[in-house]
């Protein structure tokens, strides 16, 4: 890494110290100044072309000079990125679970699009494998073929009309809250699905509300209320407002309230960090995103991106194995699962269901499934009782461990 900056470095200083863009205007400017002479006095043409010649010559000669030194730079830069980039074969499709999963894929593609806004998009790529799947059962009429099965995303399966409605309506609030500060939507679709976010627990309405009498505070102009803007708006909006929270965010309140009496010196107040919040708009934006997205059923964030992620964390790791099955003339023939382990970010494992085979019971964020050094997995609470803190027997085969060599496992 040290010789690509290097490199880049000196690259950097030459194309600054480079006389080549001087030298192109040097010349553009001799020829302009040749072209403008001639056509002041065309019978001069033959004598202005004379002169012309020779400092023509040295302006192009002077360019390429410089050309080649850049192009040397360049020539170096690019030989230490290939010797610290090397390049690698990406591992093979061979065993690609979701090769035959072809609808799947293109439905996670549409519902990232309309995640995104990208409406029009979504339209046309669902558009073009319709006509796909189309042409496709054409072909296996004209073939005589009775089986209906179909590889790609089947007409039925794509995002039905009531979801893309959603979608536009969750990028127009998000564009509404992000852009033009306006979190009135957000907060008439929280109270729109009042008892759906209250089953969930969300505290929702509350940020939203919380937030709006934050930004009323600093100067935000409230379009329900014709009072000016700053405290008095901010007040108006909580004597209107907050009393729907009461009692269960009462201690909030009574913060945001207390927070009125240290208005001129509020930086060195108490409540300073919730006036001056600067990721207070990104956090409330991605509570809506979530509670929207939780309401359709659907995670917070796109399962593609997710995926594309995973997939970026883990192709170093796959490589490597490619090697090394590669240098022991080896192949991976398990279809289904990972033949390693790959380290992902903990927001990245899901679903972690495993029934205990000697409890059986099914195991939770509270009692983990573990893995014994012999492979045999437990749930934990399981496996305290059965080496209660000194080294035990696993109950499914004669190899003997220490709880401490015992690994969390994620499923």
């Amino acid at each position: 890494m040290d010789l690509v900056r290097k490199e880049h470095e000196r690259l950097a200083k030459r194309l600054k110290a480079s006389q080549g863009t001087k030298n192109v205007q040097a010349t553009i400017d001799l020829l302009q100044s040749a072209r403008d002479a001639i056509a002041a006095d065309p019978s001069q043409a033959s004598i202005t072309l004379a002169k012309l010649q020779n400092s023509a010559k040295s302006s192009f000669d002077s360019i390429n000079d410089s050309l080649k030194e850049t192009h040397s730079g360049l020539n170096k830069y690019s030989k230490a990125l290939d010797k610290l980039f090397k390049d690698k074969p990406l591992p093979s499709t061979e065993h690609d679970a979701l090769s035959s999963q072809e609808h799947l894929i293109n439905r996670a593609i549409a519902m990232h699009l309309l995640r995104e806004g990208q409406f029009s998009v979504a339209a046309t790529f669902l558009s073009e494998i319709a006509e796909k799947k189309v042409a496709n059962q054409d072909q296996e009429m004209n073939a005589g073929s009775t089986d209906n099965g179909v590889t790609l995303l089947d007409i039925e399966e794509v995002p039905s009309d009531e979801v893309r409605k959603e979608f536009a309506t969750m990028y127009y609030i998000l564009h509404e809250m992000e852009e033009n500060n306006n979190l009135l939507p957000a907060i008439h679709w929280s109270r729109e699905n009042k008892e759906a976010l209250e089953a969930r627990g969300s505290n929702l309405e509350f940020e939203l509300c919380r937030l709006q009498f934050v930004w009323l505070f600093h100067g935000g102009q409230d379009s329900q209320d014709s009072t000016p803007a700053g405290r008095q708006a901010a007040l108006e909006y909580a004597r209107r407002e907050f009393q729907a929270f009461l009692p269960r965010y009462l201690a909030e309140i009574q913060q945001l309230m207390g927070a009125m009496a240290f208005a001129p010196n509020l930086q060195s107040s108490p409540y300073r960090a919730i006036f001056n919040n600067p990721s207070a708009w990104t956090d409330v934006a991605q509570s809506f995103t979530r509670e929207f997205c939780s309401l359709l059923g659907l995670s917070a964030d796109s399962p593609l991106y997710i995926a594309a992620t995973a997939g970026a964390i883990a192709l170093p790791t796959l490589l490597k194995l490619q090697t090394i099955m590669k240098a022991k003339r080896t192949e991976w023939t398990t279809q289904n699962e990972l033949p390693v382990e790959i380290p992902l970010p903990p927001s990245y494992l899901f679903h972690s269901i495993f029934v205990c085979p000697v409890s059986k019971e099914q195991t939770t964020d509270a009692n983990p499934p573990m893995m014994m050094p012999c492979g045999h997995v437990i749930a934990e609470e399981s496996l305290k009782r059965l080496c209660k803190g000194n080294r035990f027997k696993c109950p499914y085969c004669p190899s003997e461990s220490h709880p401490r060599e015992a690994r969390k496992v994620f499923l």
